[in-house]
């Protein structure tokens, strides 16, 4: 069982290389992770379900690509006043949304967060349409207005 000073939490090597190797540079070819699997030397069935564990244990949340804002369609972030009693039912229904990437509760009077995509700016006003008369609430909408990039890709130590 790991201990507080085991820096590698019961991680073993494929999922320590998983986990640092590929922060950046995920190959852009049909099977990803067959070519994973052939850098590191092992089936692709084994990076597929070494990935899976590392997900249910919470490890890794999402494996994929990440596309600068408005590169690929429109986004925004938007925000919402929630009554704190009420926060869990909208965020439930917000969460719903297929354009809805992820949502968070802030500390502040908009206490709801969420990001919207969509293919273009008239999908995205209708669905922010829709997910107003869905929850009830009126929204805050806070579009890009310059773009910085900030990558939390780091090597990481594994003693």
């Amino acid at each position: 069982m790991p201990t507080a000073g085991d820096k590698t939490l019961g991680l073993g090597p494929l999922e320590r290389r998983l986990l640092n190797d590929f922060q950046h540079g995920l190959p852009l070819v049909p099977r990803p992770y067959a070519a994973m699997a052939q850098r590191l030397g092992v089936s692709e069935t084994e990076v597929i379900a070494t990935l899976r564990r590392l997900a249910e244990r919470g490890a890794v949340s999402r494996v994929g690509p990440v596309f600068r804002p408005n590169r690929a369609g429109v986004s925004t972030l938007a925000a919402m006043a929630v009554a704190p009693e009420d926060l869990e039912r909208i965020a439930a229904i917000v969460s719903g949304f297929a354009e809805v990437n992820h949502n968070y509760e802030r500390e502040h009077e908009y206490n709801l967060w969420f990001v919207v995509t969509a293919p273009d700016a008239a999908t995205l006003r209708e669905v922010l349409a829709r997910i107003e008369a869905a929850t009830g609430h009126a929204m805050l909408e806070l579009p890009l207005l310059e773009d910085f990039h900030i990558d939390l890709g780091f090597e990481l130590e594994w003693t």
